[in-house]
């Protein structure tokens, strides 16, 4: 696995001099962080980790603890479902069952207030009796009989997980049936007695991103080894899989190849060949029924007809294969509205828009003349809506989660074409949001282009700069943040008269595949330039002012902490940085690290780490510069961002005098925690962090006088 360059040294370390020339890098001296698991490694950590308790567990930590806890295992709690045969499926965790109760209910039964459930697998029993910590990680059904499953669990809640097949009828795992051990497997039923499986095979078998690189077709009953591989990648590829589509009627094996993390290739199994779909390599495709789905990235022409980046299209699949297809536009972008997704149905699709970054939905439906569109009645005009399928297979119902900053999550169930969706189940409300105002604005970036941002905020608030406020980010992989109902936030945060901004910087989705790429590679630092302008734009309103703004920001967002503190260390007061990528020069050797080439560069590259040098942290960072206080907080059992990242870069800081904090959580994979427990106790350590560093309006004490602006000195913009 990658795992083994991590205690090797660092290859072609290299800086660009001022002639072009490529220089060696002085050798880093912190690799031995990056032994995940090694003695000493785990001894650095709960060193900090025990600094950091010291500081910030205290009386206020361990109410906000509790609370938190309390709202996380609350009976309140929607219990969300998946439909499964003839029942619904829930995983419900609570106090008594942190990692899980995996159960059912029938569809009249769910309609209560108080269902009455049959648990079907009990997670912590299951761990208990076996001595792992399991963490669920979902099942894959076998259709159409959906008795046998294949359920995957997580030692820790890393991306890696153990498969076994599982009988829902009886209960109970399969004796001698189909079983995986850990890896990050992807496992799709083509029948009963056979498994279309990716997994670690030994040699070969995974790509440099430790993925599976080939496909097979596993019999039951003989040895997964003796499997035929049915289809392959590169090693240099990110992944490849294959899945097995049971729709009634339109039953297919698909292949998908990806070369990066936005390229993609699909095919079709016809007649014991591999059929390629025509389309760009960089855009997303999917086989609904009859139908072939395409989202571009990039304008694309076919013959007589050209499609904008970002519109989603539509063929009929046969057509395509043949090379006789023509294509209808479903959606096409445009400059403030983006394509956020679609969800299908039996007959329908549900059209996912951004307009503005609020969510719109609308029933697409194919017929004889073309595609039409209708609106679906009764949703509202704010807010953030989340529509699923009941199920696709057989009807035309839809679930439809909505919420907003400061109204609570509802569930409603509706059938398309037939009226307004009707209420199921709404939750309470976790923090008191009398008072609290939402509104939309716009900062100026550098280069001129406008980034909307939300505020979060008391109607009252007076606007001298004094305010705690939090800004929350994310700005990559084409992930749009839209607004939603946070009880963590509520409670630590904005009861306590703090601000929350939430900000559309680009390399998000929130304005289609021109808003993601316009931060790409050389371009990144477009989105630390968009953050920074909504900063001094708080500042210029009056709602902050540096002395009293933090930023948080977790996996790519934390490597967009890591630079707003070393590029932009004037503007901020606090940071909170989770689960961070820091190292942009070994980040490809690092777990999932190489699959992210296509978002960042290859630092392997001259040319291309020339770039990735100014927005890589943990080079940026200097002894004479003066930070904003940062608490980093990362995961052991993380195999997706290398714990090494958040490791090195604190050893670098304090080694050069700065004051930072670190917390490491033994479990807890990508997420940072494994349960409510673990999620409570990071959230309140995190949140008392901010209070203590920026005070707040029910707790002015909170905050100890530093004159920030004063202290900070020079800016840390190595690398610019």
């Amino acid at each position: 696995m990658i795992l083994a360059a991590c205690a090797t040294p660092d290859p072609a370390s290299s800086s660009e001099s001022e002639s072009g020339e490529v220089a060696p890098m002085p050798a880093d001296p912190y690799l031995w962080l990056e032994e995940i698991a090694s003695e000493r490694s785990l001894a650095w950590a709960r060193e900090r980790n025990a600094q950091s308790q010291g500081e910030l567990v205290d009386e206020e930590f361990r109410k906000l603890e509790q609370r938190l806890k309390a709202q996380y295992d609350s009976a309140a709690n929607i219990p969300f479902v998946q439909k499964i045969g003839a029942h619904y499926y829930n995983l419900w965790t609570d106090a008594q069952n942190p990692r899980g109760l995996w159960r059912r209910t029938t569809p009249e039964e769910y309609e209560k207030s108080a269902p009455t459930w049959e648990t079907v697998l009990d997670i912590d029993a299951l761990g208990r009796a076996e001595g792992r910590s399991w963490v669920w990680h979902g099942a894959e059904v076998l259709a159409p009989e959906q008795r046998l499953c294949l359920i995957s669990l997580s030692p820790g809640g890393s991306d890696a997980a153990v498969v076994r097949e599982f009988d829902l009828a009886t209960k109970r795992f399969v004796e001698g049936g189909f079983a995986l051990p850990e890896a990050k497997s992807t496992v799709s039923w083509r029948d009963q007695d056979h498994l279309w499986v990716g997994t670690d095979c030994g040699p070969g078998s995974l790509t440099a991103s430790g993925y599976p690189r080939t496909a097979r077709l596993w019999k039951r009953g003989t040895p997964l080894a003796a499997a035929p591989v049915a289809f392959e990648g590169r090693e240099e590829d990110v992944w490849v899989s294959v899945i097995h589509d049971a729709t009634p009627g339109f039953e297919r094996d698909v292949a998908v190849r990806a070369p990066t993390f936005f390229t993609h290739e699909m095919f079709v199994r016809k007649d014991d060949a591999w059929v390629k779909v025509a389309k760009p390599d960089d855009a997303q495709a999917s086989a609904w029924r009859e139908w072939l789905l395409i989202q571009t990235r990039s304008d694309w022409t076919i013959g007589d007809q050209t499609f904008a980046a970002g519109s989603l299209i539509a063929t009929k699949l046969e057509a395509n294969l043949s090379g006789a297809a023509r294509y209808e536009v479903l959606f096409a972008p445009s400059e403030r509205v983006s394509l956020a997704g679609y969800t299908p149905t039996r007959q329908h699709l549900i059209l996912d828009t951004l307009d503005n970054v609020k969510t719109r939905l609308a029933m697409l439906t194919p017929g004889e003349r073309g595609w039409t569109r209708r609106a679906i009645p009764g949703l509202p005009e704010l807010g953030t809506l989340h529509a699923s399928a009941v199920d696709a297979h057989d009807s035309d119902e839809y679930f439809l989660v909505i919420h907003d900053f400061l109204s609570p999550v509802s569930l409603h169930r509706g059938t398309l074409g037939t009226g307004t969706p009707r209420l199921l189940k709404s939750m309470p409300a976790f923090f008191d949001a009398r008072g609290l105002a939402v509104s939309q604005h716009e900062a100026l970036s550098e280069d001129g282009t406008r980034i909307p941002y939300f505020e979060v905020r008391r109607a009252d608030l007076a606007l001298d700069g004094s305010a705690p406020t939090l800004l929350y980010a994310y700005g990559g992989f084409e992930i749009s943040l839209t607004p939603r109902y946070d009880d963590t936030v509520g409670a630590a945060w904005l009861e306590r008269g703090g601000v929350y901004v939430l900000a559309n910087i680009r390399g998000g989705g929130e304005f289609g595949p021109a808003w993601h790429q316009a931060a790409l590679k050389e371009k990144r630092l477009r989105c630390y330039e968009d953050l920074a302008a909504v900063a001094r734009d708080l500042a210029a309103r009056k709602i902050t002012s540096a002395q009293h703004l933090g930023v948080m920001g977790g996996s790519n967002g934390g490597l967009m902490v890591g630079n707003m503190i070393t590029l932009y260390p004037d503007l901020f007061r606090a940071a909170v940085c989770q689960v961070p990528l820091l190292d942009m020069r070994r980040f490809h050797l690092l777990l999932a690290g190489a699959s992210w080439m296509g978002e960042y560069g290859n630092p392997d590259d001259p040319a291309e780490w020339a770039f990735l040098r100014t927005f890589s942290p943990y080079h940026n960072v200097q002894p004479n510069g003066s930070y904003p206080r940062t608490l980093f907080v990362t995961s052991t059992k993380d195999d997706r961002v290398h714990p090494g990242h958040a490791r090195k870069m604190v050893a670098r800081m304090q080694e050069q005098g700065h004051d930072v904090l670190y917390y490491e959580n033994i479990e807890g994979g990508h997420g940072g925690a494994a349960d409510s427990a673990q999620r409570a106790f990071l959230s309140a350590l995190s949140f008392r962090f901010l209070q203590r560093e920026l005070g707040g309006a029910s707790s002015p004490a909170l905050a100890p006088e530093r004159d920030g602006a004063a202290q900070r000195g020079a800016r840390g913009t190595a690398g610019r």
